[in-house]
Parts: C-alpha cells; sequence; structure tokens
C-alpha cells in the first residue's frame, strides 16, 4: 500500500475520532480533572460547604458571597506545601485565589461528606 493511501485512511480515522470525542465531550457537565490540584478543587466543590457565624461575618465585612467563594474554587490554585494533607478525618487545603483584583486565601477543611470554610484572608 503506498504512503499517500495509509497516510489518507489515517487522517480519516483521526477525524472520526476528533468527532466522537467532541460528541461525547460536549456535555454539560463534562470534565476533565487529571491533575492533583484540579481533582481537589473539584472534589471541594461537590460537597456542600458549611461555614460558621464567624467565617459569615467575615464573609460579609470581605464584601464576599457564594458567588465569589465558588469562583475562587474554580479558578484558585491550591497550595499542597501549606495544605496538611495527612490527616485521618478531614484534609485541610489552603486555596489561593483572586477576587475583585484582591488576592484572597481560603482555608477549607474537606471531610467525606461535606466541606468547612476554616478561614479568611487577605
Amino acid at each position: 500500500m503506498k504512503f499517500i493511501h495509509r497516510l489518507g485512511f489515517y487522517l480519516g480515522g483521526f477525524a472520526v475520532g476528533l468527532l466522537f470525542l467532541a460528541f461525547f465531550l460536549s456535555g454539560k457537565r463534562t470534565s476533565c480533572a487529571y491533575g492533583p490540584e484540579a481533582r481537589v478543587l473539584k472534589n471541594i466543590r461537590l460537597k456542600t460547604m458549611t461555614y460558621s457565624e464567624d467565617i459569615a461575618e467575615n464573609l460579609k465585612v470581605r464584601a464576599l458571597d457564594s458567588a465569589a467563594i465558588t469562583n475562587i474554587l474554580t479558578n484558585g490554585d491550591v497550595n499542597f506545601k501549606k495544605s496538611d494533607t495527612k490527616r485521618d478525618s478531614c484534609n485541610i487545603y489552603y486555596i489561593e485565589g483572586i477576587h475583585q483584583e484582591k488576592e484572597i486565601f481560603l482555608t477549607i477543611a474537606n471531610c467525606e461528606n461535606k466541606t468547612q470554610l476554616l478561614k479568611i484572608e487577605d
């Protein structure tokens, strides 16, 4: 078989594969969280978040709402050096994000069934 025929078959199969992937990965809830940071942030976002009254006051003072926290959890970075991931019950993650051109630092306890916002810093 000539090289041009093999190349044609290869490119044809490649095009069919791309169409297949585009069709199946175009769903609303499809995501590819391969890295550890993306997996942690996705895991935290999927669980119910709770916080204390002190944290609620802190959110009001900083003019943050649940949409801002969700934005930080979507676009933020996990600082694994400051995080405590070796705990038995709830791992503690230190998340750095930007909201309205201000850097915000969240400390979140990621338990099995829920997450808890422990601290907010500027």
